[in-house]
């Protein structure tokens, strides 16, 4: 209950309020602004989450609120009126030192912090830390003094969350950004906005649509269920577009994300979200490639027990081939050259090529025999596939960023799959000799091939290329049967 004199306490430090033989209404009640008066002043000492006590120039005790008996367990009516906190709140042997350094705050110049281990009413000891002013009369001179106090632990708790709050947004080395409720940043970390690419006063109000190029639509979704159901229990990964000044790139962030809510309504009430995040881009691309590795790896173990089990060489190709396909490309297809390998030194005999394998056109499925009429395909100069022959290496080729009608006529004028944007074609060596080629390809949907495909493609052409020369070879020398031995 408060101190004040509707309770029956002293009240001689309230501001505004009249003396206490001041005037009455006609029917003998307080007057209406003395009333309202008292109510505000124990409204406002009640309500306040700090323990506070109030002490006239004589060091009696005039106020105390709910908080402090909160803590010390001692009532309003029990506390207010007794001369300091001798024999009550305070052992014995620490009474004189308590109520000196007290008093003290009276002739002081603003504020003083003292810590005292006072005493509750069931005996206990708590340890508080106080913060004592002057309060000064009409006439400037003190008049009494009011004390503030709460628990250590408690002040030490909120000191480590401030703490924690600047270290965060300061020192730590991961993004916290925090977002209000309409998902805009409201505070952003220096990490934040680095990972960003942009100022941290710059990014404050902004929407999120500005600050990423692509992955906004997942991360407004996360923001969105985090202020509708909290936290969720472990962190999520994030591949996002940042717009930077060299171009965008595109970076996968590690985040967490908690729900904030203010601590001063009686209904949890969502401030926003605390989004905190680190960069794993480079382990997450480590990851796949390794992943990525493994895979083509086993791919390529499998083909070969595979193509052991052919009977025809020429089918063992088609073995690799297939076995290449999954996970790498849409469509490949299969070229040799027309008429014997091509050898050191040919370079001026014009390149044909005969169509020998290709992945069926509308559907999935296995790569078909086809080119047993030997017909050259036509292909017109420049083609990638007649370069990667001539140069002996391995070519790329891409529609680029052009419309879907024209990407289609690209693929078309090279007679490919009509889907197809990004060409690789690998040249099939074996015995020092050309043997043809092999193109992989991919549709709009994949990305373009990088050097690590054209590796992988590479290991499945010189697999390729030695099914065909074996083929080659069975095909020039007959099987020679043995001859019955002679009776």
């Amino acid at each position: 209950m408060s101190a004040s004199r509707r309770s029956g306490t002293t009240d001689e430090l309230g501001p505004d309020e009249p003396e206490r033989d001041g005037p009455q209404s006609h029917d003998g009640s307080d007057g209406p602004e003395d009333s309202g008066g008292s109510d505000l002043l124990a409204a406002l000492l009640d309500g306040m989450d700090a323990a506070l006590c109030a002490f006239d120039a004589d060091g009696v005790v005039t106020h105390w609120n709910r908080e402090a008996e909160r803590i010390l367990g001692w009532t309003a009516a029990e506390a207010v009126g007794r001369h300091g906190f001798a024999g009550w709140a305070v052992r014995s042997a620490d009474a004189e030192d308590v109520q000196a350094r007290l008093m003290s705050a009276m002739h002081a110049p603003g504020r003083q912090v003292h810590e005292f281990a006072l005493v509750t009413k069931d005996g206990g000891r708590v340890l508080v830390r106080t913060q004592s002013a002057a309060v000064r009369g009409p006439d400037g001179k003190p008049a009494g003094l009011y004390c503030a106090f709460s628990e250590v632990h408690a002040q030490i708790d909120l000191e480590r969350s401030i703490a924690l709050s600047e270290a965060l947004f300061e020192d730590a080395s991961w993004g916290v950004v925090l977002v209000d409720a309409d998902l805009r940043p409201a505070v952003v970390n220096a990490h934040a906005a680095r990972a960003l690419g942009i100022g941290r006063t710059s990014a404050l109000g902004r929407p999120l649509g500005e600050l990423l190029a692509q992955g906004v639509e997942e991360l407004e979704s996360a923001l969105t269920h985090v202020l509708a159901e909290g936290a969720p229990p472990a962190p999520a990964e994030m591949w996002v577009t940042v717009r930077v000044p060299e171009g965008e790139q595109r970076r996968c962030w590690r985040s967490g994300f908690v729900r904030l809510a203010s601590p001063l309504a009686e209904e949890p009430v969502p401030l926003g979200v605390g989004w905190l995040f680190q960069d794993v881009t480079e382990a997450k691309q480590g990851e796949q490639e390794s992943a990525l590795l493994r895979f083509r790896t086993n791919q390529l173990h499998r083909a070969a027990r595979a193509a052991a089990e052919c009977e025809d060489a020429a089918e063992a190709a088609t073995v690799h081939l297939d076995f290449a396909l999954a996970g790498f490309a849409d469509h490949a297809l299969l070229d040799r050259v027309a008429g014997a390998p091509r050898a050191e030194g040919d370079e001026a005999v014009p390149v044909r090529l005969v169509r020998l394998a290709a992945t069926p056109a509308g559907a999935p499925g296995p790569s078909l025999l086809s080119g047993a009429a030997g017909l050259p395909l036509r292909y017109e100069e420049g083609h990638p596939a007649l370069t990667c022959v001539e140069r002996a290496g391995t070519v790329r080729a891409d529609a680029g960023t052009i419309p879907a009608e024209q990407a289609r006529e690209w693929a078309l004028a090279r007679q490919w799959p009509e889907d197809a944007v990004h060409g690789l074609c690998v040249v099939l060596r074996s015995r020092g000799r050309t043997l043809g080629v092999v193109t992989f390809l991919r549709g709009a949907g994949r990305s373009r091939f990088e050097r690590a495909d054209a590796a992988y493609a590479e290991d499945v052409a010189v697999r390729i290329a030695a099914a065909l020369d074996l083929a080659e070879a069975v095909r020039e020398k007959p099987a020679v049967r043995e001859k019955p031995a002679e009776q």
